[in-house]
């Protein structure tokens, strides 16, 4: 099946010499939810702002959905809705000028019902009628959202979509994503919430310093580079652990030496629990009960970052 979105070879550096973007190639899928993860300054807003034909290439190939964002840019940006970081309205339009405007921009014929459907799914029914200056951040953004869906795109960029959102409204706003999603359009997203994106996303890509370091099925991910810790809760408190221990184990004390925690990875087909225990009680360490972690896509993200992994 052919990418909804094909990234080749793609560079980008500014007048000042900086390098935003550094050989990107990417593929996106039809109908997935796909994160983009990435510390600040990583090269994900200027990414976006490429495919979506608002920040020019140095260099470099983009298709959206078969068509080249450069020679069919018409085509191809009618494809695409953005939602960008920054809150960019008409604070004194109301917000059903807003959205119905949008979608005149892209030539679509006036549509009163698909407007409706996507206030009331993001919850500004009851606020069509009020300017944007009334509303709250959090309505603001799902504004932004409501204008990026005005001319109905196969393709949706969520670039922080929750920042400034609350709880609650963060809740709604994912729920009309994974909707969005079983109608078939294809969701990319990029988020500081990373525990959103190990609950939505299908796959994963890293970008660091403008590289894209990794892209991977989320599932296969956790599966590669996840980790368990096992926290033994002792009888008593540690002052230290005997050196043999620390330097097989690689065991680490915590809690001010009433907790032991050891890390090990769950590809290897043994975990060393039981030579573990069995040494422990040799040296006459107790523990009175104990637990396991899994590293979560936050602790792997971290670990990629810095180049642990």
């Amino acid at each position: 099946m052919q990418p909804v979105i094909s990234v080749e070879n793609l560079s980008k550096t500014y007048a000042s010499g900086f390098c935003a973007l550094k050989g990107v190639n990417l593929e996106i899928r039809q109908g997935e939810i796909f994160a983009l993860l990435g510390p600040n300054g990583a090269g994900k807003t200027t990414l976006i702002g490429i495919i979506c034909g608002l920040v020019n290439a140095t260099s470099g190939k983009i298709a959206v959905a078969g068509k080249d964002i450069i020679a069919n840019y018409r085509a191809a940006r009618s494809q695409i809705g953005l939602v960008p970081q920054e809150l960019t309205t008409d604070q004194f339009e109301t917000v059903w000028d807003t959205v119905s405007f949008t979608r005149s921009l892209f030539g679509k014929r006036s549509n009163p019902a698909h407007l409706e459907k996507i206030l009331r799914e993001l919850s500004l029914w009851d606020k069509k009628d009020d300017t944007l200056r009334t509303l709250s951040g959090g309505m603001k953004r799902r504004v932004m959202i409501a204008k990026a869906l005005s001319h109905e795109p196969q393709i949706l960029f969520l670039d922080e979509p929750t920042a400034g959102v609350d709880v609650e409204l963060r809740k709604g706003m994912w729920e009309v994503v994974r909707s969005l999603r079983e109608s078939g359009v294809t969701i990319i997203l990029t988020t500081h919430y990373i525990e959103e994106a190990e609950l939505m996303a299908d796959r994963v890509g890293v970008i660091n310093k403008g590289e894209l370091i990794l892209v991977e099925d989320k599932a296969e991910l956790m599966r590669k580079l996840g980790k368990k810790r096992l926290v033994l809760h002792l009888q008593g408190k540690l002052d230290a652990v005997p050196a043999s221990l620390i330097d097989k184990h690689r065991l680490v004390l915590a809690n001010d030496g009433t907790d032991l925690i050891y890390s090990y990875d769950t590809r290897s087909q043994r975990s060393g629990i039981t030579e573990l225990l069995d040494e422990l009680g040799a040296a006459g360490i107790a523990f009175k009960d104990l637990q396991t972690e899994e590293t979560s896509l936050e602790d792997i993200f971290v670990d990629l970052v810095r180049g642990d992994t």
